[in-house]
C-alpha cells in the first residue's frame, strides 16, 4: 500500500523505515525537508511539502500524522483543503482523545474518513514493532489494517473501539507506565540509601529472571545502569507529554480512585523544582513549632 507519513520525528522516522521493510510505499513529508531527503536514502519517497504528498498517493488516499500535539489541528485543517471523499486520516500522535471526534466529524464535511491510533514503542519500534491501538469505524480501519499489522509484532494490534478510543487506550496505558517507573524509581533509590553496597545492575539483572516484577522497563533500566552506575549523567528533571495529566482528569471525572497514576503524575511536577517553595514552607512550620531548622549553606 502507498501512503504518506507526515511528521517524522523519532517515531514517524521510525516508523516509516519498518513499513518500506515490510513492502509499503511510503511518501515521507516533514517541516525539516533534509529529514525526508535522508529517508528518500533509505527507501521513502520524498515530497517536499503536504500537497506534494497528496499529489503522490493513490485513491482512497491514505495519510498518518505523526506531529506534536501543538500542530496536530493545523496539519488536519490543511489536508482537509487537499484531500477528497474517501481518503482517510490516520492520527498517530499523542492527541487528547477527547479531540478526535471533532477532528473527524470537521474532516467529514469533506467526506475524509479519520481513525486515531495509539501508538507505544518508542525509539525500539523500528526492530521490536509498535503496539497499536485504534480507533474508527470497522470499514476504515479494515481498510487500513495492513498499515498497522506491518507497523506492530504479532497480536500487538486491535481495533479497540469508535473514533476517540484508540487515544483513550494510549492514554490509559500511559498513565499506568507512569505509575510503573514511579515505582521502579522509589524502589531503586531505597536500594541505593540502604545500608549495604548493593550493585544495582546485578539486582536489575537478576529481577528479570523469574521474579514477578520483571519488565521491559527493568530491562531498559538494566542497561541504563550498565552505562551509568549511579546515573551521575542524569538530571533529575521528569517532564511529561500530557497522557498522564488526561488519565489523571479521567480518573476524576469517572469517579475511579487511582492514587498510583495521580500521585507518579505529582512526583514528577516536583522533579522539575529545584528547591521547592512548598517543602520551604513545611521547614520554616517545623522550625516555627520544634526548632527543626535546616539552614542553606
Amino acid at each position: 500500500m502507498r501512503l504518506a507519513m507526515i511528521g517524522l520525528g523519532r517515531m514517524g522516522y521510525n516508523m516509516t523505515q519498518r513499513l518500506h521493510a515490510g513492502g509499503h510505499e511510503v511518501v515521507a513529508v516533514d517541516r525539516n525537508v533534509d529529514v525526508a531527503k535522508d529517508l528518500e536514502a533509505k527507501g521513502a519517497i520524498f515530497a517536499k511539502d503536504v500537497s506534494s504528498a497528496v499529489a503522490m498517493l493513490p485513491t482512497p488516499r491514505v495519510v498518518w500524522i505523526m506531529v506534536p500535539v501543538s500542530v496536530t489541528d493545523a496539519v488536519i485543517e490543511e489536508l482537509r483543503t487537499k484531500l477528497s471523499a474517501g481518503d482517510i486520516v490516520i492520527d498517530g500522535g499523542n492527541s487528547n482523545w477527547k479531540d478526535a471526534a471533532t477532528r473527524a466529524q470537521k474532516l467529514g464535511t469533506n467526506g475524509v474518513r479519520f481513525c486515531d491510533a495509539g501508538t507505544s514503542g518508542g525509539v525500539w519500534g523500528l526492530k521490536n514493532g509498535y503496539c497499536l491501538m485504534v480507533g474508527g469505524a470497522p470499514d476504515v480501519v479494515g481498510y487500513c489494517e495492513p498499515i498497522f499489522k506491518t507497523l506492530a509484532p504479532e497480536g500487538g494490534y486491535a481495533h479497540v473501539g469508535p473514533v476517540g478510543a484508540g487515544h483513550y487506550v494510549k492514554m490509559i496505558h500511559n498513565g499506568i507506565e507512569y505509575g510503573l517507573m514511579q515505582a521502579y524509581a522509589e524502589g531503586f533509590e531505597i536500594l541505593k540509601t540502604s545500608p549495604f553496597d548493593l550493585n544495582l545492575e546485578r539486582i536489575a539483572s537478576i529481577w528479570q529472571r523469574g521474579s514477578v516484577v520483571r519488565s521491559w522497563l527493568l530491562d531498559l533500566l538494566e542497561a541504563a545502569l550498565r552505562e551509568d552506575a549511579h546515573l551521575d549523567a542524569l538530571r533529575g528533571f521528569v517532564d511529561d507529554s500530557g497522557e498522564g495529566r488526561w488519565t489523571a482528569q479521567a480518573a476524576i471525572d469517572q469517579d475511579v480512585p487511582a492514587p498510583v497514576i495521580m500521585l507518579s503524575l505529582l512526583t514528577r511536577f516536583r522533579s522539575r523544582q529545584a528547591d521547592s517553595f512548598g517543602a520551604k514552607v513545611v521547614a520554616a512550620l517545623r522550625q516555627q513549632f520544634g526548632g527543626h531548622a535546616v539552614k542553606k549553606a
